[in-house]
């Protein structure tokens, strides 16, 4: 079988196409015969070294597929099952074999490619607008990147949730996305300041949370928009890593809360990653999620989708398919 892998960390040329073996499932493993995967902005972190993993490694933390074979002890999964999952690695492969109790059933209604879609980011999303911080009515929040896989979920989530949404976005394309994803102000960081534009529509320090996941670029100007006792809720490095913070600063801009989180922690069991999945995946069946797929590329052309990635070139998720 085909699997895309790295055996030295570096830029999107250390991605190499291999030919291996066909895995066998182990005791409490199931082997997925995989349809879509799901390519995130934590797979080039893999792969440029700056989360350091054992090489060499198959990149893909997400991805959906039928099970073909299950091991010996597996009872709450079955052959035939379409699947799916987020997290660890190995995804970048036609086959994979995963931990039973790291898959969830996918429900009627959720095709393989939308369920490879929206696993890591829609769960992302929704522990971000129901449990870091919980949105609802009166609340103010600013969503960075709202065009990408991540923010088109997160703002449709922490509208559904009541919230005033305020997003930045690259380009007029974007903005429309954005828009029609129900943002409530657009704002276009290539055009203007984003945060001088947030205080002309809110005044200054009104906003409850910033959701971030670019980083360096963003993360200062962000502290600034915050009320007393605002959260930034740092999640991702898109521009880089925010530079390290003196814990006086935050009392400096007003008892301010900083938190980095990361999804393993939000589904570290398996009942609450099946609750969190299932919660996310209920929502698309429902028709109350919309999942926008920017980017279908064969398994072979990963290095393609990781320059798109890191190039910004990209509205909602990318995937790669065997």
């Amino acid at each position: 079988m085909q699997v895309v892998r790295i055996t030295a960390t570096g830029g999107p040329d250390v991605l190499e196409v291999a030919d291996v073996a066909s895995p066998a499932p182990a005791a409490g493993e199931v082997l997925v015969d995989v349809a879509a995967v799901g390519v995130n902005f934590i797979d080039t972190y893999v792969r440029s070294g700056l989360y350091p993993t054992p090489l060499p490694v198959v990149l893909g933390q997400e991805a959906a597929g039928t099970v073909s074979a299950v091991g010996a002890g597996v009872e709450d999964v079955r052959v035939g099952d379409v699947v799916a999952w987020a997290g660890g690695v190995g995804a970048y492969a036609q086959q994979s074999v995963r931990r039973a109790d790291q898959v969830v059933v996918v429900p009627p209604g959720v095709d393989p490619e939308t369920a490879a879609a929206v696993m890591l980011q829609g769960m992302t999303a929704q522990y971000l607008v129901t449990d870091t911080f919980a949105l609802g009515p009166g609340h103010r929040c600013l969503v960075h990147a709202g065009a990408g896989g991540v923010g088109l979920l997160l703002i449709q989530m922490a509208k559904q949730a009541g919230a005033e949404v305020f997003t930045t976005v690259g380009g007029p394309e974007k903005a429309e996305l954005a828009r029609a994803a129900g943002a409530d102000h657009v704002i276009d960081y290539r055009a203007e300041d984003f945060a001088g534009a947030v205080e002309r529509l809110a005044g200054p320090k009104a906003l409850d949370v910033v959701y971030d996941g670019v980083g360096k670029d963003t993360f200062v100007r962000g502290l600034d928009l915050l009320r007393r006792r605002g959260l930034m809720v740092t999640f991702g490095n898109a521009s880089g890593a925010p530079d390290p913070v003196p814990p006086l600063l935050l009392s400096q801009k007003g008892s301010l809360f900083l938190t980095r989180p990361t999804l393993s922690d939000y589904i570290a069991t398996t009942q609450e990653l099946r609750a969190r999945a299932g919660a996310v995946l209920d929502l698309v069946a429902a028709g109350g999620l919309d999942v926008r797929v920017g980017v279908r590329l064969p398994l072979a052309q990963a290095r393609q989708a990781h320059e798109l990635l890191e190039g910004r070139r990209t509205t909602g998720k990318v995937l790669l398919v065997p």
